[in-house]
């Protein structure tokens, strides 16, 4: 495994468990059995590390091989998600003290900014999807794709938000049920 296929693991478990504010670069790198220069040598400074291991450790819904046309529309929005719920699910942990830090939460901001990332790419991940289905006539022309998505993933962080705060240890397979549940009562009656 490489140098920074060993980063990014240790990164993770660490930010699952210690979350963004009190993990420290040091912590990590000692983990890992390296040096701090080199942590930064691979992703130039802490924001970076999250966003590598945000975007290659945690599940989602651009690691989801849905294809507009593909399979059936409701089958597919429940693949998307169940990857959103174990996203959330796995990331809350790990940003929820951004929220309390308003240096941090501008530095993750700035960062997530220059790479493209952020919250909102989930919403508009799904509003293209279900456009393209729309186009293709597999859903209602009368369907209004950023709506629905934003319900769908706002349903989707919201449980797992709940899981949290109550301490729920759900697994993959309540996830696959919690999606679509979820899909049923916001999607189904557009197909």
């Amino acid at each position: 495994m490489s140098t920074r296929e060993r980063i990014l693991d240790a990164a993770a478990d660490i930010l699952r468990t210690r979350g963004v504010v009190h993990a420290t670069t040091k912590e990590i790198a000692h983990a890992t059995g390296v040096s701090e220069p080199t942590l930064y040598k691979y992703f130039g400074d802490k924001e970076r590390l999250l966003l590598a291991v945000l975007r290659e450790r945690l599940p989602g819904p651009a690691r989801v091989g849905v294809v507009p046309g593909d399979g059936d529309v409701a089958a597919n929005l429940t693949e998307l998600a169940r990857a959103a719920l174990d996203f959330y699910r796995q990331s809350i942990p790990m940003l929820g003290a951004l929220l309390a830090d308003p240096r941090r939460m501008a530095a993750h901001r700035a960062v997530m900014g220059e790479h493209g990332a952020g919250p909102e790419k989930a919403v508009g991940a799904f509003a293209a999807y279900l456009t393209a289905e729309r186009e293709l006539g597999r859903i209602a022309a009368d369907t209004a794709p950023d709506d629905i998505a934003s319900l769908l993933v706002g349903a989707c962080f919201h449980e797992a938000f709940l899981d949290y705060y109550s301490g729920a240890a759900d697994g993959p397979a309540d996830s696959r049920d919690t999606a679509a549940g979820l899909v049923r009562a916001l999607v189904r009656p557009l197909l």
